[in-house]
């Protein structure tokens, strides 16, 4: 007899191995993430989220090229910013609504909220709160692969305010000097919190920090997916094959403010537009349909039906019964008494 928890393995798994199979899935997961964030703003703006939340708009592409060029048996560290990580790995839209709501359908049962997310079953690490804390978790998962002598890598997603952080340090030179199998993708989205990158740091281009612990590097325009893939699966290559770690800066930007509460109005005027012009869906939707694969849709009729799945997940979260106090008893370990 077929558990919940066996049902939610077996659809994040199929997601995973649909995602890697088809680009029109590749670009109905970018909209899926799309339409899941904001309607998590929108949620949030009802009162029906707890806490606050961090959405990543505008850096779908990234997200989906990393799932794309990996295998579920892989291991992926990222930041609170992880919605969109976790919905490309295939978590389905119900589980990560359900998480951020606080909801028992959630994939940690609703206790770990919107920057607390996880599955094991699609590789997917528990996602961190605390900037660049994801980094050295990831050198001991690449660090675990090499001592069992298998192929599995470990990617750690940071944004470019962890570069600033030792523990990005500390684990990029760890990773080097043991050749470990890690890949280091910086979703550089030009803003830490609410600092603009040109005040916090003095290099333009974080990729060339790899050359401080003799590391492959490469910069990439993380408005395409295509482009992130094709990167991301060469460094992919090298750490499987022993020819050790890789720092990957993906170019991109985020739409939204740092958190729900942030207006971003310290960004110039214009750089918001002229990033939303060279949006990851619009550039890729008309590659598709330029090249005849969109499988006799129109892009509106993706969109369309992408919406209504999301209606029907949130329907279904919020029918859903609430975490419970009991439930974060449930998993604590003590020694006995006797």
């Amino acid at each position: 007899m077929s558990t919940t928890s066996d049902v939610a393995m077996a659809d994040s798994t199929r997601r995973r191995l649909e995602l890697t199979s088809s680009r029109l899935t590749r670009l109905e997961r970018m909209m899926e993430i799309r339409l899941v964030e904001d309607r998590i703003q929108e949620l949030f703006a009802q009162g029906l989220v707890s806490g606050t939340t961090h959405t990543s708009q505008g850096q779908e592409a990234v997200a989906v090229a990393l799932a794309a060029a990996t295998r579920p048996t892989d291991y992926v560290s990222c930041t609170y910013r992880g919605h969109g990580v976790a919905l490309a790995l295939g978590l389905t839209p119900e589980v990560v609504l359900g998480e951020v709501l606080g909801r028992q359908i959630g994939c940690m049962g609703g206790l770990g909220g919107s920057m607390h997310l996880s599955d094991p079953d699609v590789g997917l690490l528990p996602t961190f709160a605390i900037v660049g804390a994801g980094t050295p978790v990831a050198v001991g998962a690449a660090l675990q692969f090499s001592v069992t002598q298998c192929d599995g890598v470990a990617v750690s997603v940071f944004g470019d305010g962890a570069t600033n952080i030792g523990a990005f340090h500390e684990g990029l030179n760890l990773a080097a000097v043991w050749n470990l199998p890690v890949i280091f993708v910086c979703e550089n989205n030009l803003y830490g919190e609410y600092s603009p990158i040109a005040s916090t740091t003095s290099v333009t281009d974080i990729a060339t920090r790899a050359q401080s612990y003799a590391m492959a590097s490469e910069i990439v325009d993380g408005q395409d997916v295509d482009a992130v893939e094709a990167t991301i699966s060469r460094a992919v290559e090298r750490a499987r094959t022993g020819g050790g770690p890789t720092l990957v800066e993906a170019k991109t930007y985020r739409y939204v403010g740092h958190s729900r509460s942030d207006k971003a109005t310290y960004r110039p005027e214009g750089e918001l537009d002229s990033w939303i012009a060279r949006d990851p869906i619009e550039l890729f939707a008309k590659k598709l349909a330029h090249d005849n694969e969109l499988g006799g849709e129109s892009v509106q009729d993706i969109q369309r039906r992408q919406s209504e799945l999301i209606d029907a997940a949130q329907e279904t979260v919020l029918a859903s019964p609430s975490g419970s106090i009991a439930q974060m008893f449930e998993n604590i370990l003590a020694p006995s008494r006797h």
